[in-house]
């Protein structure tokens, strides 16, 4: 049996429409970044559009984030990544990273059952399958899913976003 996990997050930084496309345009310094194709130039690009310093840190766990196209990674897994690819960060910093780019706007934090949080290098209005057995989160591919009926926002907020969850795990 499948069930649909719906979060709603209630912060002021994104919109309800279901095509809104959250990106890296118009973030920080309000001019959009010159990209290339260089994943280290992009990179660069990106940080300092959204107001960001590029340190050593932050280009290098980037480049191993945006270098790969889009991508769900927990922390962990791209502390994993940075070892393997000798990158000298700790856990706290890589926490840090992906909290300060989530915060730009670069990154969409997605969790899971509230033990378990996914970045999201897509950053546009999109929802989730979580694959319970390989514990792995995959694009829902239909752009035209959609809530039937919204619940009414508390008094004093807005809703500004819409993750919906759908849990999936083999036949039995």
């Amino acid at each position: 049996m499948n069930s649909a996990v719906l979060e709603v997050d209630v912060s002021n930084n994104a919109s309800m429409s279901g095509h809104d496309r959250a990106s890296p345009e118009g973030l920080g310094t309000g001019r959009q970044p010159a990209l290339n194709g260089c994943p280290w130039h992009d990179v660069n690009e990106m940080l300092q559009t959204a107001g960001l310093r590029p340190t050593r840190q932050r280009m290098a766990l980037g480049w191993l984030l945006f270098g790969k196209g889009a991508r769900h990674l927990t922390a962990e897994m791209l502390y994993e990544e940075a070892t393997l690819a000798k990158v000298p960060v700790s856990l706290a910093t890589v926490y840090n990273t992906l909290n300060q780019l989530t915060d730009a706007g670069l990154l969409r934090q997605v969790s899971v059952d509230g033990t378990k949080t996914y970045f999201d290098t897509n950053i546009t209005a999109h929802h989730h399958f979580y694959l319970e057995n390989n514990h792995e989160l995959v694009d829902i591919p239909d752009q035209h899913l959609a809530l039937s009926k919204l619940p009414e926002a508390p008094e004093g907020y807005e809703i500004a976003r819409i993750d919906m969850v759908v849990r999936l795990r083999k036949k039995r």
